[in-house]
């Protein structure tokens, strides 16, 4: 006999209410995404599937298991990666979900220590932000009335200056004139921690940020995806269409320069394209890198086997480097284990979370990485050989 979905209202967890034909869809399944989910993939336990995520969410949400950590700690076993969506026959936003159960279990009090932990810190991290920022300004001359506004993104500005800087670089040549760096965080570290409020605040207080210029280009897909789709869930809507770097950038494919002997600097090894999950299942975005690179290389760069909307997640987002390190870890190596059975080279992403996960992969050692890089990098590299001739 068919089950039917329960009609109680969800009394112990509210909130997710909104969220009940998403839960429902999940646990009323036969579990046919279980596959997709890197979580689950390097800890293999029932419940940390898609299923047992969004059935341990729906559950506490109708009172029917305890309000303890333990319960609460599944909601926090996803990067966001929208692979399950994908396989799913209602492409049923598991994602969303989950951050909304994370708010719910915070609001409680029984949200892992991590979580709780960093939000506690995130006026710290924000005041690093601003701090890393002004440094990149005033290095790269930067005027704050420039009519183009740049979000670098916390983690690049952080963990990766290198790109931070390149980013720069490449924003002012496209741009053909100075552009200003906003130091103000899009909220998204709120979110996958488990405060809605903070995010929502955090979003209004940056719609009204990037109300004065006349273009925005976000450099971190996780940003972008922040400000694209996740504001929307709060109804915050933003007064002009934001940009990625690499969106501009393909459009304006012609003003780069080849990489290759002719040009002084020969490309001898694979140059592989990593899909990161907010960028390309996320916000859609597939093409635009694959154009950038195949005018920089001469060619189409090398492919994973597991690509586009099927792309392997590279354990970076979500919040699971924080609460789940080593699970985080794993799923990174795996994505550079693939890359080196396909004969290794180099890594190209897009995205600061992807970038700093496979990074720190490859310096432990584990796979065969020669170099991970970001595509920022190969932009600058290129309008350097247009300007000046060979690459340095």
């Amino acid at each position: 006999m068919k089950r039917r979905p329960d009609s109680r209202p969800m009394k112990a967890l509210p909130i997710l209410e909104t969220k009940r034909t998403a839960l429902e869809n999940c646990v009323f399944c036969p579990k046919l995404c279980r596959s997709a989910c890197p979580v689950s993939n390097a800890e293999p336990r029932e419940t940390l599937t898609p299923w047992g995520k969004m059935s341990m969410a729906y559950f506490a949400a109708h009172g029917d298991v305890p309000a303890e950590t333990s319960y609460a700690r599944t909601a926090w076993a996803c990067t966001g990666c929208y692979g399950c969506r994908e396989l799913c026959d209602h492409r049923n936003d598991v994602t969303s979900a989950l951050y909304l159960a994370r708010s719910a279990w915070q609001a409680r009090g029984t949200a892992p220590e991590q979580a709780a932990r960093t939000l506690a810190q995130q006026g710290g991290r924000e005041a690093e932000t601003r701090a890393a920022i002004a440094r990149l300004a005033e290095d790269a001359g930067a005027r704050s009335d420039a009519r183009v506004g740049l979000l670098v993104g916390c983690t690049y500005s952080r963990k990766a200056p290198d790109v931070a800087r390149e980013a720069v670089e490449v924003a002012k040549a496209l741009a053909g004139e100075d552009v200003a760096l906003i130091d103000a965080c899009c909220g998204l570290p709120l979110l996958m921690a488990g405060d809605a409020p903070g995010f929502e605040r955090r979003a209004v207080a940056m719609a009204e940020r990037l109300r004065g210029f006349e273009r925005v280009a976000v450099v971190d897909a996780g940003c972008a995806a922040a400000l694209r789709l996740h504001y929307r869930a709060v109804h915050v809507e933003l007064e002009k269409p934001v940009s990625l770097l690499v969106e501009w950038a393909a459009r304006e494919a012609a003003r780069f320069a080849r990489l290759d002997a002719r040009s002084g600097r020969e490309v001898r090894e694979a140059v592989r394209w990593h899909d990161p999950c907010q960028l390309g299942r996320g916000l859609g975005i597939y093409e635009a890198p694959r154009t950038v690179l195949t005018r920089i290389l001469g060619e189409a760069p090398a492919e994973f086997d597991a690509r586009r909307e099927r792309a392997t997640c590279a354990g970076g987002g979500g919040l699971l480097p924080v609460t789940m390190p080593e699970q985080a870890r794993t799923i990174a190596e795996a994505r550079l284990e693939e890359h080196a059975r396909a004969g290794g080279g180099r890594v190209v992403t897009g995205c600061a979370s992807s970038l700093h996960a496979l990074r720190r992969a490859s310096g432990a050692g584990h796979a065969r990485a020669s170099a991970v890089e970001d595509i920022v990098t190969w932009m600058a590299r290129s309008l350097r050989a247009a300007r000046t001739g060979p690459a340095a």
